[in-house]
């Protein structure tokens, strides 16, 4: 084959790789709200046939299908999911999910007046680590200064490759090294499973920058999320100094995440954001963050961090996955992690770099838009990719301010 040939068929293949992600974003957009309609349907059905089968199923040894996996055979495992590591594991142990309904409180009158998903959550909380599909141990190979960690959805391909393109993109800062990687569930998507599988795995095999684990990406289980990335690192970052956490729909300046971090540097369990002080939990059952009384029935949430983006230490990461092997999981993440927190007696940092519910409160204003302000912020949540680009060309344009806000 010449090397013209070689091009032409290249080509080809580059071609229909980008067809293949358009054809896939403009379905999901189309089909995102016909399946929120019919998301509360689907889980009230799904519950409630879980609920009368899961005496048969166990009989015939099977796993109903629940939350986070699909039926599967029982694997025979001595240890149940939450059974107590005496040893810090060396590489990812969970091989298989031994997880089957717990139907101990299924008839408490408590029980049978919450709504079918927060049933479904509770029957499945002791559900706690999944195998893992996609693993990058090398990304904290040797000392890492910075490493870069966004939570995301097998479809928000969009939002990945812009991250990759401005403030994600791994490079070395005055010596400082910053590695990337995101952090995924499998598809949510029945039907389109498998092939949103594979082009997740054509991703990575361009970019080798994915964590995967083998449980459903929704809303109540960035929780798991969330455990499964303090387990990773606590295994595999032993030589990784801080840690930035954040959503794929953010804007960051590294280089003032850098300029803060050398600032503080003394500082010891560094954990900082945009911290709610006194919040409360939301009772209101059509707000997504509702919290039902039975589930928490306390007056005030622990001081917690918006989960858009925030610092911490690296050894403080390491010690809050210990810290969450001790309660039970939460369905909202960044109110866990500050229960987390609050178990290691840690006070996260407010800091008004950190905008993670926008510059403003007026959503319309002219702020929510200004370069000038964003050249000073360390995060900015809430930026769908083509605000994201517009936005990271201006801030590293030749931009002149009058003044810089101070961040320090």
């Amino acid at each position: 084959m010449t090397t013209r040939e070689r091009w032409r068929v290249y080509k080809r293949i580059s071609l229909m790789f980008f067809l293949a992600i358009v054809t896939l974003t403009v379905v999901h957009k189309g089909n995102i709200t016909s399946l929120q309609d019919f998301q509360t349907d689907r889980i009230e059905r799904q519950t409630r046939m879980e609920l009368m089968a899961e005496g048969e199923l166990q009989k015939k040894g099977l796993v109903t299908i629940n939350f986070w996996k699909s039926m599967q055979r029982l694997e025979s495992n001595t240890e149940g999911p939450r059974a107590t590591q005496r040893q810090r594991p060396t590489t990812w142990d969970v091989t298989a999910s031994n997880c089957s309904i717990n139907l101990n409180f299924s008839s408490s009158d408590w029980f049978t007046g919450l709504e079918a998903n927060f049933k479904q959550f509770l029957v499945y909380r002791h559900c706690r680590y999944f195998p893992i599909l996609v693993n990058h141990p090398e990304k904290c190979a040797g000392d890492v200064d910075l490493l870069m960690v966004i939570k995301s959805v097998i479809t928000q391909y969009d939002r990945r490759e812009v991250i990759r393109q401005t403030w994600g993109k791994e490079q070395v800062i005055n010596g400082k090294r910053i590695k990337t990687i995101f952090l995924l569930g499998t598809s949510s998507n029945e039907e389109e499973r498998a092939n949103h599988q594979k082009l997740l795995e054509y991703e990575d095999y361009i970019y080798g920058d994915i964590l995967q684990w083998d449980f459903m990406d929704s809303f109540f289980n960035l929780t798991l999320k969330e455990i499964h990335f303090l387990k990773w690192f606590s295994i595999y970052c032993g030589s990784t100094r801080y840690i930035f956490k954040g959503d794929d729909d953010v804007f960051v300046s590294v280089p003032n995440i850098l300029e803060y971090l050398e600032v503080s540097k003394d500082l010891k369990d560094l954990f900082v954001g945009d911290v709610l002080f006194k919040a409360k939990p939301i009772r209101k059952k059509q707000n997504k963050y509702y919290i039902p009384q039975a589930l928490y029935n306390k007056t005030l949430y622990p001081p917690y961090a918006g989960g858009g983006g925030f610092l911490m230490d690296g050894h403080l990461a390491r010690k809050l996955y210990e810290a969450c092997e001790t309660l039970e999981l939460y369905p909202i993440d960044d109110v866990f992690l500050g229960m987390c927190l609050e178990v290691l007696q840690v006070t996260p940092i407010k800091h008004e770099a950190f905008k993670t519910f926008g510059l403003v409160k007026n959503k319309t204003s002219r702020l929510n838009r200004e370069p000038c302000f964003f050249k000073s912020m360390i995060v900015v949540h809430k930026l769908l990719p083509p605000d994201l680009i517009n936005m990271w060309k201006l801030v590293n344009s030749d931009l002149i301010c009058s003044q810089k806000m101070e961040f320090l």
